[in-house]
């Protein structure tokens, strides 16, 4: 029992620390950043804060099963150097058995980590991601002025005039760069389409400035727009009676379609790709009723991430052994390596089965073969020693029948 409540205490104390200067350090720069931001305009300060506790999630889905990995090698480290270990084996308590001492712990880190992964991560990503819409919306309208060009992202707005309350626009224009895809087009309706042309060679120069035709791929004018009311913080307008041209760069060919309403999103710039953003975002209770590739990478992927606390055991245990005076930093590095190694393959996994590559039944194969490796550490030398012995056994009973 003060065996058990021993380890249970080195080992959190140990995590914890680990824990909060990976957390203060990976935090500290996205602090910078986002501070970054605010300078130049394009973040309230009132909700940096806000941000970096719906960030923190986020950190900790992979954070927290490395620190609990060093944690453990750092004690079991500490406890072969200070000869701790060779005292507890010779009273008849071995390394699993040791092991098992931390169990209570470690059974409360993986329901932690699995709450993280499950609720918290998707909760503060959708949270991150509509507070940043709402900070875009903010940023657009504030910077609107008559007669100039705003730039956010791959996108420019131009307005001729703007209501008293910019509640509508006149004159808008918006350019597209380069099909990042910051620009979603959608017909409101799709009766409201008045016609589309053919491809023409008809330079644009006359009516858009040269600068922005030989770099963009969608240029859309229209005599007024309003925006449309959104509960999700996405810039939408309508925009009415205009035309839609999409121009080659390098023909200066383009093709035009006419409308009398047309809606278009004006997406926020957030830190990740946009599609990633929004599965990450995705409750776990809905991943389970969606059949696309996306949501099968996203659910096994969250699954797979609370069984690296397992994992983190099974490894620190025999990766954690080091010989007299050999120093318990001696093997931290290589270990780190392995056990990254570890979630790295998981990572690519989400990857590959999004991409449609490869099925969702690779997650418990993955884990299954990474538990195994480790229960394979704690017992090679076990293993190694009784077959040296079978060998010498049958080489003295093939010397004595000699």
């Amino acid at each position: 029992m003060i065996l058990r409540r021993y380890m249970i205490n080195q080992v959190a104390m140990t995590t914890a620390l680990v824990l909060g200067f990976l957390v203060v350090m990976l935090l500290g720069g996205r602090l910078i950043r986002y501070f970054g931001i605010a300078a130049e305009g394009g973040l309230d300060v009132g909700v940096l804060w806000t941000l970096i506790g719906y960030n923190l999630p986020y950190f900790l889905e992979l954070i927290l099963p490395l620190s609990f990995f060093i944690g453990l090698m750092l004690v079991f480290g500490r406890m072969y150097a200070d000869h701790e270990m060779a005292v507890l084996n010779a009273g008849g308590i071995s390394r699993g058995a040791l092991s098992r001492q931390i169990l209570p712990l470690v059974m409360i880190v993986f329901i932690i980590h699995g709450l993280i992964v499950l609720v918290g991560k998707p909760w503060g990503v959708a949270k991150a991601t509509n507070l940043w819409q709402e900070q875009s919306v903010v940023e657009i309208f504030e910077l609107i002025r008559p007669k100039q060009f705003i730039s956010s992202g791959d996108y420019h707005l131009y307005v001729g005039e703007v209501g008293e309350n910019k509640d509508y626009l006149k004159d808008v224009i918006v350019i597209s760069m380069n099909g990042k895809g910051s620009l979603i087009e959608t017909p409101a309706k799709k009766d409201n389409v008045d016609d589309i042309s053919g491809t023409q060679t008809t330079d644009l120069t006359d009516k858009i400035p040269k600068a922005f035709i030989s770099q963009k791929d969608a240029i859309i004018y229209a005599k007024s727009a309003t925006q449309v009311d959104s509960d999700d913080g996405v810039v939408r307008l309508d925009l009415h009676e205009g035309r839609r041209y999409e121009v080659d760069s390098q023909t200066r060919e383009y093709s035009q379609v006419g409308f009398g309403r047309y809606r278009i999103s004006l997406v926020a710039n957030t830190d990740k790709d946009p599609k990633s953003m929004k599965i990450e975002g995705v409750p776990t209770t809905e991943l389970f009723v969606r059949t696309d590739d996306d949501a099968y990478a996203e659910l096994g992927y969250r699954l797979s991430l609370p069984f690296l606390i397992l994992i983190a055991v099974l490894l620190a245990t025999p990766l954690a052994t080091v010989r007299p005076r050999q120093g318990r930093w001696l093997k931290l590095i290589p270990a780190i390596f392995i056990f990254v190694a570890n979630v790295l393959i998981l990572i690519s996994l989400k990857e590959t089965i999004s991409k449609g590559k490869i099925g969702v039944w690779v997650y418990p194969v993955a884990v299954l073969a990474m538990m195994m490796f480790a229960v394979y550490l704690n017992y090679h030398e076990h293993l190694m020693a009784r077959l040296r012995l079978s060998a010498h056994t049958q080489a003295d009973k093939a010397t004595g029948a000699m």
